[in-house]
């Protein structure tokens, strides 16, 4: 297969930042991805004991499919943050510092208050946790020609960023990566990902990433369609190197397909 696109997500439940490249290091997560949160009321999260938390308990695409309209970038050097809405920047602040959290709180208690349970605040990930929807998603990875198919089986556009992966990748047939657990892909550059799960899909992809419209059905579509709700597959890095666009990943091993993958 060949990697078509790479992405981070600095935010859960914000905006993408697309990558030509990514440094990937064994038993880590998917590099500057799910760093932050945005807790929607006290949450219960400790940074020095880390456990992983519902994500319900973050704003999230789910619930407020207003984050959508919403574009971010994270500044790795500085720290800050920066959002931008119809074009115009519209908040600039540091996540380091209280004075940036401050306006990051305050921003979106002025953008969502009727969604909020409470002081929204920004969380950061101590480095051996990071705020990903399932304790094991440590890297996704997301078959372009599968968001084809169903495109074709519920006759409407599907933005593969409804998927929110990390890794997008073509030249697979459609559906063939859910047949690939228990799996090893390796690349020339030495990285090797064991694929340790497929995903489950949630209301979240029903929000467009572009305009924020809850405007399609896609965990049902895939149930109607293939007795399934699964899109993607989480990955594991078991050895580290450089990922980059246009690079090939090879499978170097490949169990028995288990029996009733409703691929239809």
């Amino acid at each position: 297969m060949r990697i078509a696109s790479l992405y981070r997500y600095p935010v859960k439940g914000l905006s993408p930042e697309r990558l030509t490249s990514a440094p990937l290091e064994a038993n880590a997560y998917f590099p500057g991805d799910r760093l932050f949160a945005i807790e929607n009321g006290p949450s219960g999260f400790d940074p020095a004991e880390p456990v992983h938390q519902p994500k319900i308990k973050y704003l999230m695409l789910m619930r407020h499919e207003a984050l959508a309209t919403l574009r971010t970038r994270f500044d790795d050097t500085s720290g800050d943050l920066v959002i931008a809405r119809d074009g115009e920047e519209v908040l600039r602040a540091n996540t380091v510092t209280t004075e940036g959290q401050g306006a990051i709180s305050a921003f979106f208690e002025a953008f969502m208050p009727q969604a909020l349970r409470g002081q929204p605040r920004l969380l950061r990930a101590p480095e051996s946790y990071r705020f990903t929807d399932s304790r094991s998603g440590f890297v996704s990875l997301i078959n372009l020609a599968s968001v084809a198919d169903l495109e074709k089986r519920i006759g409407s556009a599907v933005d593969p960023l409804r998927f929110r992966g990390n890794i997008m990748v073509e030249g697979l047939e459609p559906w063939a990566e859910l047949a690939l657990v228990g799996s090893q892909l390796a690349a020339a550059s030495g990285v090797r990902l064991e694929v340790i799960k497929r995903i489950e899909r949630c209301a979240a992809t029903n929000v467009d990433p572009q305009t924020g419209a809850r405007d399609l059905q896609l965990p049902k579509a895939l149930m109607t369609a293939f007795g399934h709700v699964d899109c993607g597959i989480y990955c594991r890095i078991i050895a580290g190197g450089r990922l980059a666009e246009g690079e090939r990943l090879d499978v170097v091993e490949t169990p028995a397909a288990p029996a009733g993958l409703g691929i239809a």
